[in-house]
């Protein structure tokens, strides 16, 4: 199948005039039919040439496409096109294999929304194609996205996010990983962000005024509360997490120059994939390389950082360079010490 992207007017045009029993459609006019059909719908007056319509009969014509029931009729030295049946249509035809394929496609990329506000539409639409186009049906998987569908806390993105857009505050019941008991949180929701697979909503916490972050999957239950909205006036998401790497995110932190010594073996990796937009290359040697970021040192760089193991060393800034030495320091000595925490049963 043509992929460029007038193929569809074509297709459409040319359906148009083998439908048309009046008049005798040789090539040269379809050549000029499909010409002014895209110059009409998208001011292009490149036009097409003969070998382009030639090859959307042959795929018109195909299994892949409708299977038109398209008759050559010689007039003279010349041919005119025309459908065997008049009362034939593409439009009228099932979905030919591209069309599936295509559409198979779309709603794989589509159930990577499933739960998400706004489109619970796609479970329902999928099930309906699947009973009555068969379009799951001995099809092989050739794409995954990453994600976890067993995460708790996504029957809560939907509540949230419409909370969020009719600006109504919310009654949180969290357990904090640092806390042994649940708390009720009056929260103000203002934003929705995902970070290695997990989902956190950004907003104020009602009673201390502040700006916080909670884990979705750490949230029992969520109801409307009677407190009054706080709408959000100060806080521009789309620049709050230009200086950091995930979610977390000081009252008071500022942005730091980082310098990392990296082997030459893992600098081919984090070259491609950077780990902050302000990653620049500073110098290069036989066997390491320096790579600054200008950021804000928080939880999640560090993870990062320490899952390079010993193909990273921080160099500066001093603070974030001692807590990760501390960090690998102990990592150390729970190996050396082989200090297995044994779990007894009860009877």
């Amino acid at each position: 199948m043509a992929t460029n992207k007038h193929a569809i007017i074509r297709y459409q045009t040319l359906d148009k005039c083998f439908r048309n029993p009046g008049r005798k459609y040789f090539i040269e006019d379809l050549v000029d039919a499909c010409s002014n059909a895209i110059y009409e719908f998208t001011g292009s007056d490149s036009g097409i040439k003969r070998r382009q319509v030639l090859e959307d009969i042959k795929f018109m014509e195909s299994m892949h496409g409708w299977n038109i029931p398209l008759a050559r009729i010689r007039d003279g030295h010349r041919v005119f096109f025309r459908y065997e049946d008049k009362n034939f249509s593409i439009n009228n035809q099932p979905l030919n294999e591209t069309e599936e394929n295509q559409l198979k496609e779309a709603l794989l990329t589509l159930s990577r929304f499933k739960g998400m506000p706004q489109f619970e539409w796609v479970d329902e639409i999928a099930a309906r194609l699947d009973s009555g186009l068969g379009l799951s049906h001995n099809r092989d998987k050739i794409i995954e996205f990453d994600q976890n569908n067993f995460l708790k806390g996504l029957e809560f993105i939907t509540p949230i996010y419409n909370s969020i857009l009719y600006k109504k505050s919310i009654k949180i019941e969290y357990q904090s990983f640092k806390k042994e008991t649940a708390q009720t949180i009056d929260f103000h929701p203002y934003f929705l962000k995902q970070y290695n697979n997990r989902w956190y909503v950004f907003g104020i916490n009602n009673e201390s005024q502040y700006l916080m972050n909670l884990a979705l999957d750490r949230i029992s239950s969520v109801e409307e509360s009677k407190i009054k909205y706080i709408p959000n006036n100060t806080i521009d998401f789309n620049e709050y997490f230009e200086d950091i790497v995930g979610v977390t995110l000081s009252n008071d932190a500022k942005v730091e120059n980082i310098v990392l010594l990296v082997t030459n073996e893992l600098l081919p990796y984090i070259k491609t994939k950077p780990l902050h937009g302000s990653q620049k290359l500073k110098e290069q040697g036989k066997t390491h390389a320096l790579l600054t970021l200008d950021l804000i040192p928080n939880y999640e760089l560090e993870s990062i950082l320490l899952s390079f193991g010993e193909g990273v060393e921080v160099l500066q800034p001093k603070p974030l360079r001692d807590k990760i030495k501390k960090r690998v320091e102990l990592t150390f000595f729970n190996y050396k010490t082989n200090n297995a925490v044994k779990l007894h049963t009860k009877e």
